[in-house]
């Protein structure tokens, strides 16, 4: 009955989120009341479950959100990633174009959000297309495989980070698996897939080309990819080399600047001398930046919070329990059905972070019942959030006004792509799994 409960739900979140148009963080509230109630529940421990659930979803991330959202803020103002693009295209030459926005499009993608880099970037795509004479699509979609990639595998990304949390999972480990998956999931969706799209010169729209570059006024390359890569870097190192470490001085401070918290706030505050204070802006000018960026990622919050609420009612209504129970003996591995559940809601809701969130609630139980690793838990999960983006996606929607593509032309181009990144993912983890048994 609790799993019947539990459908209905869902769909009916899916009918609020999609048809109804209703803000999602009210859908997920009304949908986690009416749950709570067809539980059993009383409307006090239902009070009681939304207040633990947002608590509990928001409290380990809401930082790395803000500080994330503020590093993307300054990289957008400071020219770094046109200076990185631009510095690629001239290194490997404009007939390797789509190679040099592929890389990075996952650099700028490892520490920013997806929407960020998808207005940093591809201006400068549509920019180099008019100038160069080059198809827009067939040098561009590479790049937007990789900011797909990184948004849905990678932490401090806000879903990956999310369904990280909830697995007490590692961070580092998470990060270096996933960049171990991400790699030929870019190559076939973005490189691959990419190379069959020439046919598509349907010039983009030209009212997203970029000012021109002015490189005297814009960070060097050194100071761009350091700026961006810094709690890459922080994270990685962390995760490498302490291991290696006895106890020590070194590998406590290591051990702390490697929090994806402390890494993130001081490459926000390097950033805000290198991309803000160096570049000639006022420390006024660079405040007003940083609360402009936590404004723009204020609904996600939201958005988390309320997913987090729906997911700690079915937890405390028991229904979190019954799907393991059911679950363990499923003759689907564990990784198929996490990418499964995710790829089923995004398709329906549209959006990755709600799928991944969502979906991570229900795997939590099965990572005890069936022994899997939660690092590529986490992965199936955001590579099954990542399939087929459609028309209630607003990145389906983006892609289609920066390019002018048909509708049709979309789904063959931006949805395939996704599809791919989804599959690829799959793939991977399950690869991955494979060796890391074997060995």
């Amino acid at each position: 009955m609790s799993l019947a409960i539990t459908l209905i739900g869902i769909l009916a979140l899916i009918v609020l989120i999609s048809i109804v148009r209703l803000n999602t963080f009210l859908s997920f509230l009304a949908v986690t009341v009416g749950v709570g109630l067809a539980l059993g529940l009383t409307g006090l421990d239902i009070v009681d479950s939304i207040q633990k659930g947002i608590g509990g979803t928001l409290g380990s991330i809401t930082a790395i959100i803000a500080l994330g959202a503020m590093l993307g803020k300054l990289v957008a103002q400071s020219g770094a990633a046109e200076r990185i693009a631009f510095k690629l295209i001239e290194f490997v030459g404009t007939s390797n174009a789509r190679w040099a926005f592929m890389i990075t499009g996952f650099i700028v993608g490892l520490p920013l959000f997806y929407s960020v880099g998808f207005m940093l970037l591809t201006p400068v795509v549509i920019t180099v297309a008019y100038r160069y004479k080059l198809p827009a699509l067939y040098i561009g979609l590479p790049m937007l495989a990789s900011l797909s990639v990184t948004q849905g595998y990678l932490p401090p990304h806000p879903a990956p980070l999310a369904i990280l949390k909830q697995f007490n999972a590692s961070m580092g480990t998470t990060l270096f698996y996933g960049i171990i998956v991400a790699i030929p999931a870019i190559l076939v969706s973005g490189a691959f897939f990419g190379s069959t799209l020439k046919k598509y010169t349907t010039l983009p729209n030209p009212a997203f080309i970029a000012p021109d570059l002015k490189y005297d006024k814009t960070p060097s390359t050194f100071i761009s990819f350091f700026s961006l890569l810094l709690p890459l870097v922080l994270i990685a190192a962390s995760a490498v080399i302490t291991p290696f470490l006895t106890d020590s001085w070194i590998k406590k401070t290591l051990l702390f600047t490697g929090e994806p918290v402390i890494s993130m706030f001081l490459a926000v505050l390097v950033a805000s001398f290198t991309l803000g204070l160096r570049q000639g802006k006022s420390m006024q000018e660079v405040t007003n930046l940083l609360t402009d960026a936590v404004k723009d990622v204020a609904m996600l919050f939201l958005i988390f919070g309320g997913a987090g609420a729906f997911k700690q009612v079915l937890t405390d209504g028991g229904v979190n329990q019954s799907i393991a129970d059911m679950m363990e003996h499923s003759t689907l591995h564990p990784y198929v059905l996490g990418w499964g559940m995710a790829a089923l809601i995004r398709v329906c809701v549209g959006s990755s972070t709600v799928s991944g969130i969502t979906t991570a609630g229900f795997m939590a139980p099965l990572l005890i019942s069936t022994g899997v690793d939660p690092n590529l838990m986490v992965l199936s999960i955001g590579a099954g959030s990542m399939m087929f983006s459609h028309v209630n996606d607003t990145g389906f929607w983006l892609f289609r006004e920066y390019f002018q593509l048909s509708m049709v032309d979309t789904l063959k181009t931006w949805s395939v792509m996704e599809t791919l990144v989804s599959v690829t993912g799959l793939a991977g983890v399950m690869a991955l799994h494979w060796f890391l048994n074997a060995f």
